[in-house]
């Protein structure tokens, strides 16, 4: 069930810094990552719930599979989104990063990231 069934209006969506970095520094090497995450982006801030719940953190957390256009292995050597559910007016999103290059990120990693956007 979508979030936007209880709230008819837009997210706001928040970039932490982490992500903003990340994002210049892949876009440095793949060209479409912009426009390979803005509909993932468009449906969050619609209300949608994307992507797999990450267990055993304090926070809301959710990691997205994003497909890379740029290199052709589909959604399994694409983009990890993950984004935090702040409230029921934002969505947070925390970092990004391409699974061909990095394993998953840990868990202090994430609560890092989010204490310095606090």
């Amino acid at each position: 069930m979508a979030l936007n069934e209880f709230y008819k209006k837009n997210l706001e969506i928040i970039y932490t810094s982490e992500l903003k970095r990340n994002l210049r520094q892949l876009a440095k090497k793949y060209r479409h990552i912009r426009s390979d995450i803005e509909p993932v982006i468009e449906k969050l801030q619609s209300g949608e719930i994307l992507g797999d719940k990450i267990p055993r953190l304090e926070y809301i957390l959710y990691k997205v599979r994003v497909r890379n256009s740029d290199v052709q292995k589909g959604k399994s050597g694409g983009y990890r989104l993950i984004y935090s559910l702040q409230n029921t007016d934002q969505i947070t999103l925390v970092t990004i990063y391409s699974k061909s290059e990095q394993g998953d990120i840990n868990a202090n990693q994430i609560r890092r990231i989010l204490e310095e956007t606090d």
